[in-house]
Protein backbone atom coordinates (compact mmCIF):
# COMPACT_ATOMS: atom_id res chain seq x y z
CA UNK A 1 0.00 0.00 0.00
CA UNK A 2 2.78 2.20 0.81
CA UNK A 3 4.53 1.56 -2.62
CA UNK A 4 1.23 3.01 -4.03
CA UNK A 5 1.09 5.51 -2.25
CA UNK A 6 4.58 6.93 -3.31
CA UNK A 7 3.88 6.32 -6.96
CA UNK A 8 0.97 8.14 -6.97
CA UNK A 9 2.77 10.99 -5.05
CA UNK A 10 5.20 11.01 -7.25
CA UNK A 11 2.72 10.54 -10.20
CA UNK A 12 1.16 13.57 -9.19
CA UNK A 13 4.26 15.99 -8.70
CA UNK A 14 5.53 15.33 -12.00
CA UNK A 15 2.50 15.72 -13.85
CA UNK A 16 1.80 19.16 -11.97
CA UNK A 17 5.49 20.59 -13.00
CA UNK A 18 5.42 22.23 -16.63
CA UNK A 19 7.33 20.19 -18.62
CA UNK A 20 11.09 21.84 -19.15
CA UNK A 21 12.03 22.72 -22.90
CA UNK A 22 15.53 22.09 -23.83
CA UNK A 23 17.49 24.15 -26.84
CA UNK A 24 20.43 22.25 -29.16
CA UNK A 25 23.54 23.77 -30.00
CA UNK A 26 23.10 24.91 -33.90
CA UNK A 27 24.94 22.33 -35.88
CA UNK A 28 27.33 24.40 -37.99
CA UNK A 29 30.07 23.30 -40.55
CA UNK A 30 33.09 24.39 -41.80
CA UNK A 31 34.43 25.07 -45.42
CA UNK A 32 38.14 24.58 -44.35
CA UNK A 33 39.99 21.81 -45.70
CA UNK A 34 43.54 21.42 -44.44
CA UNK A 35 46.03 18.64 -44.83
CA UNK A 36 47.24 17.00 -41.47
CA UNK A 37 50.01 17.10 -40.22
CA UNK A 38 49.24 13.64 -37.79
CA UNK A 39 47.05 10.95 -38.77
CA UNK A 40 45.31 10.93 -35.63
CA UNK A 41 44.36 13.34 -32.76
CA UNK A 42 42.34 12.53 -29.55
CA UNK A 43 40.51 15.55 -27.91
CA UNK A 44 40.84 15.21 -24.29
CA UNK A 45 37.56 16.60 -22.49
CA UNK A 46 36.94 20.33 -22.62
CA UNK A 47 37.13 21.75 -19.51
CA UNK A 48 34.64 24.15 -18.74
CA UNK A 49 33.56 27.19 -16.08
CA UNK A 50 31.02 26.20 -13.82
CA UNK A 51 28.41 28.15 -14.95
CA UNK A 52 29.11 26.83 -18.80
CA UNK A 53 29.30 23.13 -17.50
CA UNK A 54 25.78 23.48 -16.50
CA UNK A 55 22.21 22.60 -17.96
CA UNK A 56 21.13 26.18 -17.77
CA UNK A 57 21.42 28.78 -20.13
CA UNK A 58 24.13 31.22 -19.27
CA UNK A 59 24.07 34.67 -20.46
CA UNK A 60 25.60 37.99 -18.82
CA UNK A 61 23.41 40.81 -17.26
CA UNK A 62 23.84 44.68 -17.81
CA UNK A 63 25.13 44.78 -14.66
CA UNK A 64 28.01 42.37 -15.54
CA UNK A 65 26.53 39.52 -13.18
CA UNK A 66 25.76 35.76 -14.77
CA UNK A 67 22.22 34.57 -14.54
CA UNK A 68 20.37 31.75 -15.85
CA UNK A 69 17.25 30.97 -17.77
CA UNK A 70 15.89 27.66 -15.77
CA UNK A 71 13.07 27.03 -17.81
CA UNK A 72 14.77 25.90 -20.70
CA UNK A 73 18.10 24.16 -20.60
CA UNK A 74 20.60 22.70 -23.21
CA UNK A 75 19.53 19.25 -25.08
CA UNK A 76 22.83 17.95 -24.15
CA UNK A 77 25.66 18.20 -21.56
CA UNK A 78 27.62 21.27 -22.15
CA UNK A 79 30.84 19.51 -21.95
CA UNK A 80 30.05 16.74 -23.89
CA UNK A 81 28.10 18.63 -27.15
CA UNK A 82 31.44 21.04 -27.34
CA UNK A 83 33.64 17.94 -27.21
CA UNK A 84 31.36 15.81 -30.16
CA UNK A 85 30.94 19.28 -32.25
CA UNK A 86 35.34 20.08 -32.10
CA UNK A 87 35.70 16.36 -32.88
CA UNK A 88 33.34 15.80 -35.65
CA UNK A 89 34.61 19.75 -37.59
CA UNK A 90 38.08 18.74 -37.01
CA UNK A 91 37.42 15.35 -38.54
CA UNK A 92 36.51 16.98 -41.60
CA UNK A 93 38.36 20.27 -42.01
CA UNK A 94 41.46 17.16 -42.15
CA UNK A 95 39.85 14.55 -43.05
CA UNK A 96 41.94 12.20 -40.40
CA UNK A 97 40.82 10.57 -37.15
CA UNK A 98 39.98 12.04 -34.44
CA UNK A 99 38.40 10.57 -31.64
CA UNK A 100 38.18 11.52 -27.45
CA UNK A 101 39.05 10.33 -24.51
CA UNK A 102 39.34 7.91 -23.86
CA UNK A 103 40.64 6.39 -26.77
CA UNK A 104 38.60 3.94 -29.04
CA UNK A 105 40.80 3.06 -31.27
CA UNK A 106 43.20 0.55 -31.00
CA UNK A 107 46.80 1.91 -31.62
CA UNK A 108 47.68 5.43 -29.97
CA UNK A 109 46.82 9.12 -31.08
CA UNK A 110 49.84 11.10 -32.65
CA UNK A 111 48.69 14.14 -30.81
CA UNK A 112 46.08 15.44 -27.74
CA UNK A 113 44.75 18.51 -27.92
CA UNK A 114 43.20 19.73 -24.11
CA UNK A 115 40.60 22.59 -24.16
CA UNK A 116 40.62 24.65 -21.29
CA UNK A 117 37.68 27.51 -21.66
CA UNK A 118 38.01 30.97 -19.09
CA UNK A 119 34.64 32.12 -20.57
CA UNK A 120 32.04 30.57 -22.95
CA UNK A 121 29.23 33.00 -22.04
CA UNK A 122 26.56 34.61 -23.93
CA UNK A 123 27.37 38.51 -23.01
CA UNK A 124 25.40 41.92 -22.65
CA UNK A 125 27.42 43.19 -25.36
CA UNK A 126 25.54 41.40 -27.82
CA UNK A 127 28.16 38.81 -28.97
CA UNK A 128 29.01 35.38 -27.44
CA UNK A 129 32.31 35.02 -25.66
CA UNK A 130 34.54 31.85 -25.77
CA UNK A 131 38.30 32.52 -24.73
CA UNK A 132 40.42 30.14 -23.30
CA UNK A 133 44.02 28.04 -24.38
CA UNK A 134 44.01 25.13 -26.11
CA UNK A 135 47.27 22.49 -25.74
CA UNK A 136 48.60 20.27 -28.35
CA UNK A 137 51.11 17.23 -27.51
CA UNK A 138 52.49 14.87 -29.38
CA UNK A 139 53.91 11.61 -27.54
CA UNK A 140 56.68 9.48 -29.82
CA UNK A 141 56.11 11.51 -33.21
CA UNK A 142 57.87 14.87 -34.18
CA UNK A 143 55.67 17.15 -33.16
CA UNK A 144 55.98 20.54 -31.40
CA UNK A 145 54.30 20.55 -27.99
CA UNK A 146 52.54 23.96 -27.94
CA UNK A 147 50.03 25.62 -25.69
CA UNK A 148 47.75 28.21 -27.73
CA UNK A 149 45.20 31.08 -26.30
CA UNK A 150 42.16 32.04 -28.16
CA UNK A 151 39.56 34.89 -27.63
CA UNK A 152 36.34 34.46 -30.01
CA UNK A 153 33.59 37.07 -29.61
CA UNK A 154 30.98 35.77 -32.18
CA UNK A 155 28.42 38.67 -32.95
CA UNK A 156 24.76 37.22 -31.83
CA UNK A 157 21.14 38.13 -34.06
CA UNK A 158 19.53 39.04 -30.67
CA UNK A 159 19.31 38.20 -26.85
CA UNK A 160 16.83 35.42 -27.43
CA UNK A 161 17.57 31.55 -26.78
CA UNK A 162 17.83 30.32 -30.43
CA UNK A 163 20.37 33.50 -31.12
CA UNK A 164 22.77 32.35 -28.49
CA UNK A 165 22.62 28.60 -29.32
CA UNK A 166 23.82 29.77 -32.95
CA UNK A 167 26.35 31.82 -31.71
CA UNK A 168 27.76 29.25 -29.21
CA UNK A 169 28.24 26.94 -32.17
CA UNK A 170 29.97 29.67 -34.57
CA UNK A 171 32.26 30.08 -31.65
CA UNK A 172 32.95 26.79 -31.40
CA UNK A 173 33.34 26.21 -35.13
CA UNK A 174 36.38 28.99 -35.28
CA UNK A 175 38.19 27.39 -31.94
CA UNK A 176 37.70 24.30 -33.75
CA UNK A 177 39.12 25.89 -37.16
CA UNK A 178 41.88 27.51 -34.79
CA UNK A 179 42.99 24.06 -33.60
CA UNK A 180 43.12 22.38 -37.51
CA UNK A 181 45.38 25.23 -38.15
CA UNK A 182 47.62 23.88 -35.89
CA UNK A 183 47.52 20.32 -36.93
CA UNK A 184 47.37 21.00 -40.67
CA UNK A 185 48.18 22.87 -43.40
Amino acid sequence: MLKHLTFCAFAFVAACSSPLERLAMTPVQSAMELRPLVSSVMIRDIILPTYAAAEEIAFEGPNGLISSNDDVLWADDPQRSVTIAIIRNLTDILNTKVGPDPWPFVELPDVAVEVQVERMLAGADGAFHLTGQFFVGGDGIDFRDSTHAFDISTPMRGLDLPSIAAAKSAAVLELTEDIARTLGR
